[in-house]
């Protein structure tokens, strides 16, 4: 009895030194969400951007297919230029594969986004919704990210004031768009990527921070 009154003890202690040593844990991780964002995710989507710089480098430096080359060259006007390169490039891309850059000095943002709005595609960076054109086409270019996960690339996209610059770096050329407003939607509201009377960009989010109830839409028009 004696011996094993003291062991017990011990092990108590051992228990609830593991128990404050857990709490501690947890209190700091989601003290660093609710400041910063969701620390391992971070950690996993930092690793994910850089292997995407590399890949969206290498897509810069290659060339286009002859046979897109030849038609290229014999397309006069800039503008269906551009949309032939978008055009090449779309037909390249699967579901996760870095596409170009979205730039908002305003809140210091620099991200390789991605083809594909699924959970595997957000985790790596922001997303470009499939059914919508690529910059240099026609119509209304929409991408979507996380604010709290994965690097949470949009988290302050709410502190974007009108006329805020967003470039988009493609490997084709760089689109720039200003901000003209920013509405909360429900989470069914698709009218936001529909095509209207000029080229525009709008970027998608979760809102409120911690929350899918609404979505916060950043409306952007080419420069």
């Amino acid at each position: 009895m004696t011996t094993a009154a003291p062991r017990t003890r011990r092990t108590l202690r051992a228990l609830s030194t593991v128990m404050i040593v857990a709490g501690v844990i947890l209190l700091a991780d989601a003290g660093l969400t609710l400041l910063w964002q969701e620390p391992v995710s971070a950690v996993y989507a930092h690793y994910q951007q850089g292997r995407l710089s590399d890949e969206l480098a290498e897509l810069e430096r290659t060339p286009l297919a002859p046979t897109e080359q030849r038609a290229l060259e014999r397309i006069p006007d800039e503008g269906r230029r551009l949309a032939f390169r978008a055009r090449a490039l779309d037909r390249r891309l699967e579901p996760g594969d870095p596409m170009g850059r979205i730039v908002m000095p305003a809140i210091g943002v620099s991200e390789v986004f991605v083809e594909g709005t699924g959970a595997g595609d957000l985790r790596t960076g922001p997303g470009h919704y499939p059914a919508t054109p690529l910059p240099g086409e026609r119509g209304t270019v929409a991408i979507a990210g996380h604010r709290t996960t994965y690097g949470a690339p949009f988290r302050r996209i709410d502190e974007l004031d009108r006329g805020d610059r967003i470039e988009l770096r493609m490997p084709y050329g760089s689109f720039v768009y200003r901000v003209e407003r920013t509405r909360i939607v429900p989470p069914t509201e698709t009218s936001v990527t529909a095509r209207v009377d000029h080229d525009r960009l709008v970027l998608s989010a979760c809102h409120p921070l911690y929350s899918a109830a609404k979505r916060i839409i950043v409306f952007a028009r080419l420069a």
